[in-house]
């Protein structure tokens, strides 16, 4: 959680020096299109600090009031950056609008752009490098901060290229233009975002392919029982519960079923990043006949 941490700082860190090249890149041209992608980029700053916030939250023990711990405090993190996206887009919106009825040539669009570009650049890089680790240590705010520093970069692709044909057709009118279709991505963007955190709140299952893993361990590893049914799955930040309904022969011992569990525990905790296992025994009478069978 600490290398989760520092991740997030450091973003935050980059976020500040991308931002202050954009909105150098907007001084120097008074670019509406330049200004739209310098006020994404205050979102990416506020976004990695509440990024930070949320993952000491996360990191901090179960206590007496959240016995499953705090790792859901990423998600909220990624809510928050998804709605802060969300009203950026409304604010370009609002100015593409004014600057709609009355366009204005740009000064200087070439030193904007590749002002501009040098941030870009570092924005992939980061960006790139920032989805990486939040998959590595799946941390769904890392994973939401890399996602907007990389939509980020498309839109500073997008901008870079529309003000180049501003600049050799002349026609000022493409600037606003292209600051609405800026904004239109961005709110693409965070609401994507919204989406996928609120699943993660709602309790959304571990993905498929996790599923199957964690069904073949189980018949792999439970030797003495007789199968395993009822198996559910929940992402919860960095953590993923998993629990399920262990069927074993009615004259096994307490001692006897109690050893299989551990058994399992350790071999689904083992493989399962992160995996919080509760396993209920019951006796032979409670098979069903779609439960996992235990070779």
């Amino acid at each position: 959680m600490e290398r989760a941490q520092a991740a997030a700082l450091a973003s935050a860190g980059l976020g500040l020096l991308v931002l202050a090249l954009k909105f150098g890149a907007w001084w120097i041209t008074g670019s509406l299109a330049l200004y739209s992608d310098a006020l994404e980029s205050i979102i990416n700053v506020v976004a990695a600090m509440t990024a930070f916030v949320a993952l000491r939250v996360a990191a901090q023990p179960a206590d007496q009031d959240h016995p499953y711990g705090h790792h859901k405090a990423e998600y909220f993190s990624a809510v928050i950056e998804g709605a802060l996206i969300i009203v950026a887009a409304v604010m370009i919106l609002r100015e593409a609008y004014d600057a709609l009825q009355a366009p204005k040539a740009l000064d200087a669009p070439l030193i904007g752009v590749a002002v501009n570009g040098v941030a870009t650049v570092i924005n992939l890089v980061w960006g790139v490098m920032l989805m990486r680790r939040g998959r590595e240590l799946r941390s769904p705010a890392l994973v939401a901060d890399g996602k907007h520093v990389l939509a980020d970069v498309v839109t500073s692709a997008g901008v870079l290229a529309g003000l180049g044909l501003v600049t050799a057709t002349g026609w000022a009118i493409l600037d606003p233009v292209i600051a609405v279709v800026v904004a239109l991505n961005i709110l693409w963007s965070g609401g994507a975002m919204v989406r996928d955190s609120v699943n993660g709140l709602m309790d959304q299952a571990a993905p498929a392919e996790m599923v199957t893993q964690i069904r073949r361990l189980i018949s792999e590893h439970g030797e003495g029982a007789l199968e395993a049914h009822d198996v559910r799955t929940r992402h919860a930040g960095q953590a993923t519960f998993i629990d399920f309904h262990l069927v074993v022969p009615g004259e096994m011992t307490v001692a006897e079923s109690h050893a299989i569990c551990d058994r399992l525990e350790s071999a689904i905790e083992g493989a399962v990043a992160g995996a919080v296992v509760t396993i209920h025994v019951e006796p032979a009478e409670e098979a069903k006949q779609r439960g996992v069978p235990v070779i």
